[in-house]
């Protein structure tokens, strides 16, 4: 799969691993994502090693993410996704979301799912919808994985 690297003004969209900052991804992780406090560090290197994803920088330095969790076929779990707050208001979090969702390799999946507790909007714009009959859907939730 050949990598992307969209530029807009002094940002960038890029789905290279190489250019992935672990240390910025795991300090916002796991001191200011509501959804993986306290995520250890070899945690989240795992997860971006297994997974497909998106970074956004300003010039060199790691200012969001997007990561993806699929098989490129039928599935897309859509996870850590996030825009410092300082670079917030800017409209990246919406060029993030097209890209990912424009992305070729990305196209003809059966269903995509996330989680979120607050940025419900931003996905609605891009088709997302509640799922329609959760009684269909079960999980094994530990909250608190990461402070044992």
């Amino acid at each position: 799969m050949t990598d992307i690297n969209i530029y807009k003004g002094e940002f960038c969209i890029s789905t290279d691993k190489v250019k992935l900052d672990l240390d910025a991804i795991h300090e916002f992780l796991s001191t200011r994502a509501y959804w993986c406090i306290n995520i250890p560090k070899d945690k989240v290197q795992t997860a971006i090693e297994n997974s497909f994803c998106f970074g956004v920088y300003q010039d060199e330095k790691q200012i969001g993410l997007a990561r993806i969790i699929t098989d490129f076929s039928t599935i897309a779990y859509l996870g850590d996704v996030y825009i410092l707050e300082e670079y917030r208001g800017l409209g990246l979090s919406k060029w993030l979301m097209e890209t990912v969702m424009n992305y070729p390799s990305l196209q003809g999946l059966r269903r995509w799912i996330l989680l979120t507790g607050d940025a419900h909007e931003l996905y609605r714009k891009f088709g997302w919808i509640d799922i329609a009959d959760p009684t269909k859907w079960m999980e094994l939730h530990d909250k608190n994985v990461y402070s044992k």
